[in-house]
């Protein structure tokens, strides 16, 4: 049983590895599978230099099947330990509602002691989450104004609303396409049609 829930586990590993990894780790077994039809018929015309160097490409393949299958393993252990520190890291920057960084790596490892070793993990991730928030909330910003604008101005096409929003909120100037896109969202044009908009 043991042997089995291993086997399961790292089926579950394969099908969420890199496709460069399945295909190392596949690649070994049809070399294998080559190696053997070959030593077959080196054993039975009895070519003992054929022999010896089937062999080793057997023992050589089934290392470096060994190798994938560690680094197949290592990859998902990382993966597994960032997006569990990722889920505590977002939520604990949401509790905090803190903008240092330094601060909350601090906090963070104080509470959770078993992340100290991780400082560089979790002050490269906090930036990520940062970010995310502040685009977040840079959008919300956006959409905000950008709602009751677009409804006191329901003649203009979206390029007119995209021109006089720049001109009303100039500090909007270097985000000209986001807004074009949310002021399509907003109006409702079709998709097919948001190029023209946008060239005429």
């Amino acid at each position: 049983m043991v042997r089995l829930r291993g086997l399961r586990n790292f089926i579950q590993e394969l099908a969420e590895s890199p496709l460069i990894e399945k295909i190392s780790f596949v690649l070994p077994f049809f070399v294998i599978v080559i190696d053997i039809i070959i030593l077959e018929h080196a054993i039975r015309i009895r070519e003992v230099y054929i022999i010896v160097l089937a062999t080793l490409l057997f023992f050589l393949s089934v290392v470096e099947i060994a190798v994938a299958m560690g680094e197949i393993h290592d990859r998902y252990q990382q993966n597994n330990f960032e997006r569990t520190l990722t889920i505590k890291l977002d939520d604990f920057i949401l509790e905090r509602k803190k903008n240092n960084v330094k601060k909350i790596v601090e906090e963070f490892t104080e509470i959770y002691p078993h992340y100290k070793n991780h400082r560089n993990e979790i002050y490269h991730i906090t930036c990520q989450i940062m970010e995310t928030h502040k685009e977040e909330s840079w959008e919300k910003t956006l959409i905000k104004k950008l709602k009751p604008f677009i409804k006191r101005r329901k003649k203009m096409n979206v390029d007119e609303i995209l021109m006089a929003f720049i001109k009303k909120y100039p500090t909007y100037k270097k985000y000209r396409a986001k807004i074009y896109q949310k002021a399509c969202q907003l109006k409702g044009v079709p998709e097919e049609n948001k190029e023209n908009t946008f060239n005429g």
